[in-house]
């Protein structure tokens, strides 16, 4: 990633235009999101999930010339703690963007886990703690996408902790760091979803340096975060009651986080995902991208868009 140098580049993605699906009625078009995008000023985006924005790779590669765009990183999803035979099932999708996050010249793959809690519906699928044996099966089968995406696409994996997944408080995001080959798996610090399972950004980026390979920033309404535990809400309920919000309304500190990356003194991409899916209205999102995007380039020294 010479082009960035040793800066934080900040980015964007579909989900901080209400995405989360390849299709649906609620979310942005993708032509509107490109080129909102650019009016907002970025210059780095995610591709989302696979088959919102083209799938061919030509198209895909004109759409970002004609607006001086490029890719960071693409997105899949995972259940590797399921057992073994998940890697038949995660791996033809995450063969599909790995080629083409590869051909538009993306470096990155975040991989989330899967959640124990429906996304949607909020309903238990399975049982929120693992065993010993599927902890192993999940560091098994991060290693093993790892090696893959590195030796045939050139990508690194960037493990995601999430909201009311098996990895999303704090010893646990440890446990998986602490269990995973370094140079097979780094760590999407998302600031939010930290924030949610009650971990410390700062204090994982100065407690693994080496492990933190890309950011998703963001931040949590701390008085519907306290409501979210009292009441053990879902995420899905959660998100819908709004407790994602926009910078620097929230938590974490971000300049503090932004101030630890720096410290670093390595390349990082910075990508704002900001949880707005449904959007009610489509001129919501923008105004919302823009004065983000002014706050997070006034929070550090060497953190840039391009």
């Amino acid at each position: 990633m010479s082009e960035v140098e040793n800066k934080l580049i900040i980015g964007t993605a579909p989900d901080s235009w209400g995405v989360w699906f390849p299709d649906d009625p609620k979310q942005t078009p993708w032509e509107r999101f490109l080129d909102e995008v650019v009016e907002s000023g970025y210059k780095w985006i995610e591709l989302g999930p696979y088959g919102y924005l083209p799938t061919d790779t030509s198209r895909l590669a004109d759409e970002l010339k004609a607006r001086d765009l490029k890719v960071s990183a693409g997105t899949v999803f995972t259940a590797f703690h399921r057992g073994v035979d998940q890697w038949d099932v995660a791996w033809e999708p995450a063969r599909k963007v790995a080629e083409l996050t590869a051909a538009v010249g993306g470096k990155h793959i975040v991989v989330i886990p899967a959640m124990w809690r429906d996304d949607v519906t909020g309903e238990a699928v399975e049982n929120g703690e693992l065993t010993v044996e599927q902890w192993d099966d999940l560091f098994n089968g991060h290693n093993r996408l790892g090696k893959v995406l590195s030796e045939e696409y050139g990508l690194q994996q960037q493990f995601h902790s999430h909201a009311d997944s098996h990895v999303c408080v704090q010893p646990d995001i440890e446990r998986f760091l602490q269990n995973t080959d370094p140079q097979l798996v780094t760590l999407c610090l998302d600031t939010g979803h930290a924030e949610y399972g009650g971990a410390s950004s700062v204090d994982l980026i100065e407690k693994y340096p080496e492990r933190i390979g890309y950011l998703h920033l963001k931040q949590i309404d701390p008085a519907v975060l306290k409501t979210v535990r009292e009441q053990n809400m879902t995420w899905a309920a959660a998100n819908l009651a709004g407790v994602m919000t926009e910078p620097p309304n929230g938590m974490p500190d971000l300049s503090k986080v932004i101030d630890a990356v720096e410290k670093l003194d390595k390349p990082i991409f910075g990508i704002v995902e900001q949880d707005m899916y449904p959007v009610a209205d489509f001129g919501v999102p923008m105004p919302i991208a823009k004065r983000t995007c002014s706050y997070l380039l006034s929070c550090g020294s060497r953190t840039r868009l391009q």
